[in-house]
């Protein structure tokens, strides 16, 4: 399966989260994405440093936010290979396998725990596979 099938099918077509993005684990590009996801360069990397175990990037995150594609989010939790932030109704759950970070937005309406369900099991599904 190709790393859009992956966003198409197993992210987005799960109805849990309406957009999302996998990155290489050193943030450095994005391997697919929603065509409306688009992540900064700089963005990638804070959410390698975090994931990745850098607690000065971590901090820096909890106090002064997350930003993913442009936006602002508030992070609720970070674990050692996931992300949770929140911005109003909005969120993001993020996380690290070996080879890919996972990165799944939900919308107003979605269940934060749906999303972030989803984003874990497709993470733990690539980990199985190698990635």
């Amino acid at each position: 399966m190709s790393w859009q099938a992956y966003i198409d099918s197993s992210l987005v077509g799960s109805g849990h989260i309406d957009k999302g993005a996998i990155l290489s684990a050193a943030g450095d590009s994005a391997w697919a994405s929603s065509s409306d996801f688009q992540l900064k360069p700089e963005e990638m990397k804070v959410i390698a440093s975090i994931v990745g175990g850098d607690a000065g990037a971590k901090d820096k995150a909890f106090a002064d936010g997350l930003y993913i594609a442009g936006n602002r989010y508030v992070m609720a939790r970070a674990e050692d290979r996931s992300i949770y932030a929140r911005s109003g109704r909005l969120g993001v759950a993020i996380a690290k396998t070996k080879q890919a970070i996972v990165v799944g937005h939900h919308g107003e309406t979605a269940i934060a725990g749906n999303a972030t369900s989803t984003v874990e099991s497709l993470a733990d599904y690539l980990i199985g596979q190698g990635y």
